[in-house]
């Protein structure tokens, strides 16, 4: 996250639906068909060909032709992917629904509703839940003036259901303590890509494994990069949707990788994030493949999945932030269980102090040090001021807890001032 240095204009921006694209986006010769044509025999084993066939009036070139086509030059109407979080509180739901026009405010939508009960958030006898729009993005997928809409859920009473964790995080961002400091994140979202039928890494024997860790992150070639072309297909339309992704890389075990999501102020680095993983959803699932965000996807001597969250305030980024820092850290560390608890399910496999991870008891800072809970950057230290890394968060984390958290924890949460020295005295702070 070092490139990342300050919000890009779009951050705050919203979004302005009048510019068409002539085709759709994603949908490119995906569905053209594969025929596999025996050549030859060998001891043992059978060699085959394989073409690709685009006859002009098949049924899957006849669909792709549909796919792709462009309704804006005949309707001003749009169609809205309607996205929301569903029960487990980290799947994904959505459902289409026309709109009359297009709209550059989410206020200009209509809300909508679902049945609940089977997203595990209603009971059948009540099982409506109304869904409020919060934010917009282009659609990569159908291209033109169609966009997609992040939603949280409310019971028709108006009250937020238990997995909205948007209207808590909404709350403590409209804190004016928290404004006046413009809270930056910069957030590092890794994943891991299953074989779909047998929901073990892309690129690894079915029931075995890949020569060990070193050769795979950041790497290239046929026996170090497996899924490159799902990591920039996802980078392409993250950008086209207007989400303020910064980078991407492949990750120390093979099959893994990292899409880096900032600086977005505030709630937006959020509603980027949970429409970013909506997007790889939906590319993983054009391309046949499993996505996971398990935070320790295979047990052993391999890295885990995190979301590492990179933080600052503005008195962070001003002269004399270094110590800000050190205040923040102090409090973090006061809160330790606190942030542990609701930074994602299944952490404690991670958070082992291995594998680039402090351990999930024990909290602790440093300087460069990647073992840690809370990184400080070289470059932050040398100039007195920046950002920290708060490197605890595990990829399965709701972007909405973990960023309102930081906020809180850091601006509003007061310790008491013993509390603080002894914890001061603890981490050999000097505050």
């Amino acid at each position: 996250m070092a490139h990342i240095l300050a919000p890009s204009s779009q951050c705050q921006m919203r979004l302005s639906n009048k510019v068409a694209a002539p085709v759709n986006p994603m949908a490119g010769k995906m569905w053209s068909s594969l025929v596999m044509k025996k050549r030859g025999t060998t001891k043992g084993a059978s060699k085959f060909r394989v073409f690709a066939i685009k006859a002009e009036n098949s049924t899957i070139n006849r669909l792709d032709n549909l796919l792709n086509l462009d309704i804006t030059p005949f309707t001003d109407k749009i169609i809205a992917e309607y996205i929301w979080i569903g029960g487990s509180g980290i799947d994904l739901r959505s459902k289409a629904r026309t709109i009359e026009k297009p709209v550059e405010h989410p206020s200009e939508l209509p809300k909508w509703n679902y049945d609940g009960s089977s997203t595990g958030q209603a009971p059948g006898e009540d099982s409506e839940v109304i869904i409020y729009p919060q934010a917009i993005f282009k659609d990569p997928f159908r291209g033109g003036n169609n966009i997609l809409v992040i939603c949280d859920a409310y019971t028709p009473a108006g009250e937020p259901i238990p997995t909205n964790k948007r209207y808590r995080a909404a709350e403590i961002f409209s804190d004016p303590k928290v404004i006046a400091e413009v809270p930056w994140y910069g957030i590092e979202q890794e994943y891991t890509l299953l074989q779909q039928n047998v929901k073990w890494p892309l690129g690894w024997p079915v029931g075995g494994y890949p020569g060990p860790q070193g050769p795979y992150y950041c790497g290239a070639g046929a026996d170090k990069s497996f899924g490159r072309d799902i990591s920039d297909a996802h980078y392409k339309a993250c950008l086209y949707a207007g989400i303020n992704v910064s980078g991407t890389n492949g990750e120390v075990m093979p099959g893994q990788w990292e899409y880096q999501v900032g600086p977005s102020v505030g709630i937006d680095a959020a509603d980027h994030i949970w429409c970013s993983r909506y997007i790889l959803e939906r590319i993983t699932e054009q391309a046949g493949v499993v996505l996971s965000l398990d935070p320790k996807p295979i047990e052993g001597d391999w890295n885990g999945a995190g979301c590492h969250t990179n933080y600052s305030t503005k008195s962070m980024r001003e002269d004399g932030g270094f110590e800000v820092i050190k205040k923040a850290i102090l409090n973090l560390s006061l809160r330790h269980k606190d942030h542990i608890s609701a930074y994602g399910e299944g952490n404690e496999r991670r958070l082992t102090g291995k594998h680039e991870t402090a351990s999930i008891d024990k909290f602790s800072w440093g300087v460069a040090n990647r073992g840690a809970s809370i990184r400080v950057g070289r470059d932050t230290e040398k100039k007195g001021k920046g950002y920290l890394e708060d490197r605890r968060p595990a990829s399965n984390m709701d972007p909405y807890i973990v960023t309102s958290l930081l906020a809180e924890t850091t601006l509003l949460w007061q310790p008491t001032l013993e509390a603080e020295a002894l914890a001061a005295q603890k981490l050999a702070l000097k505050v």
